[in-house]
């Protein structure tokens, strides 16, 4: 990225990564506020491939598909590669199209991509099958030599998630249990949440501890009144002391020019997983990618 930024005049070129930056920052945080960050650099720069990527990025995180897709397309187009296919075929899932998303599953490109992308692209077609009602298909999609490995990998517990959420879609619970815990066991970084389906199938329910101590407490026990407080006019005095830090921020950014708010909304609005770079081609599991882990 920073190569293709350098053929960008020197301010020009800082304005743009600025703004990516913070797309990366708040794509999981703030979708529609990274997706507003995107389309400033996207006028700033809509040459360069690592720009039209994090557009697509902001846009799939924000379930603006059709918009994702053509900016995959002509970020594919500027560099060659074929990173972003499995991507480009989850936004064919979010537009309807599962049997599109298929046909891109079978496509030579697959058999370019690194180990990572073949196993998205595994998840996006299995998540197509399950868009189409074909459950039992989605389960052999699923199985391969990346699923029975012991070795955990980055992409090792949502492959087992989606395995077992879509064994617990086929009414194969002991078997969706199995798998679910086997999710678990290699999510270190909490990615899914095998952990709440797992108390789920094993009936544990959680309750609210603040709950719990009104539960505990007299809810109908009379509460102190405080009177209010007049000034020398008799006008009741406000108490609050306002603290103007996030107005004065807000303006600062405003007239900065890093935020416009997005059509047709009075705010503004922002990468699929945390993309710090937008070099990744890894699909969003939050996007359309299934049920459950949306990759299922």
């Amino acid at each position: 990225m920073r190569q293709e930024l350098m053929s960008l005049p020197k301010g020009l070129a800082e304005d743009v990564a600025s703004n990516l930056v913070m797309v990366a920052r708040l794509i999981d945080e703030d979708p529609e506020q990274a997706y507003a960050y995107s389309r400033i650099a996207l006028r700033l720069a809509s040459r360069v491939a690592a720009v039209r990527e994090a557009a697509g990025f902001a846009a799939y995180a924000t379930q603006k598909y059709s918009e994702a897709l053509a900016e995959f397309r002509a970020a594919r187009r500027m560099t060659g590669t074929v990173e972003l296919w499995p991507v480009m075929a989850d936004c064919e899932r979010g537009l309807g199209r599962p049997e599109r998303a298929l046909a891109m599953a079978g496509e030579p490109e697959v058999q370019k991509l690194d180990k990572a992308g073949q196993v998205e692209m595994r998840l996006v077609a299995a998540g197509a099958r399950r868009d189409m009602g074909q459950l039992d298909a989605a389960i052999v999609t699923l199985q391969s030599p990346e699923l029975a490995s012991n070795s955990v990998q980055p992409w090792t517990a949502r492959l087992r998630y989606a395995y077992a959420d879509a064994l617990l879609a086929a009414t194969r619970e002991d078997e969706a249990r199995e798998w679910f815990a086997k999710a678990l066991e290699a999510d270190k970084d909490g990615s899914t949440d095998a952990s709440d389906r797992l108390a789920e199938l094993d009936g544990v329910d959680f309750v609210d501890a603040m709950v719990e101590d009104d539960e505990d407490g007299d809810l109908d026990a009379p509460r102190a009144e405080v009177e209010p407080d007049f000034d020398d006019e008799g006008e009741e005095e406000d108490d609050f002391e306002g603290d103007d830090t996030d107005v004065v921020r807000a303006a600062e950014i405003v007239d900065a020019g890093l935020v416009e708010p997005a059509p047709g909304e009075a705010g503004s609005a922002p990468v699929t997983q945390s993309v710090a770079s937008t070099e990744s081609a890894a699909v969003d599991e939050s996007a359309p990618t299934g049920e459950g882990e949306k990759n299922a």
